[in-house]
């Protein structure tokens, strides 16, 4: 299989994989930690390195249709999350930060 290349965001407050520690991404990459998901508290951050993706899903959400992706660890396969793709969630969290 072969050694996994990771990339590390730099910054002095990083965000880690729960399972493995790998570094995930920075403070200064959060958008919002507003958010809440089926499992708890949730993130949006603007960027993150590490990660491998799941095929685009559509899924329907309490705010509508949105096509995202599954997220997770590339180092340790962690299901981390979810990332948005297309949806009308975006032009909402843009007027949603904004307040």
């Amino acid at each position: 299989m072969g050694r996994v290349f990771l990339t590390h965001p730099g910054g002095a407050r990083v965000y880690c994989c729960w399972n493995c520690a790998t570094p995930l991404t920075n403070k200064t990459e959060l958008m919002s930690n507003r958010f809440s998901g089926t499992t708890g508290r949730a993130f949006l951050f603007n960027k993150a390195v590490n990660l491998s993706y799941s095929e685009l899903q559509v899924r329907f959400m309490l705010t509508g249709r949105h096509i995202v992706r599954d997220v997770s660890c590339k180092n340790c396969s962690t299901r981390l999350g979810w990332m948005y793709v297309s949806g009308h969630i975006l032009t909402e969290l843009v007027h949603y930060l904004q307040l």
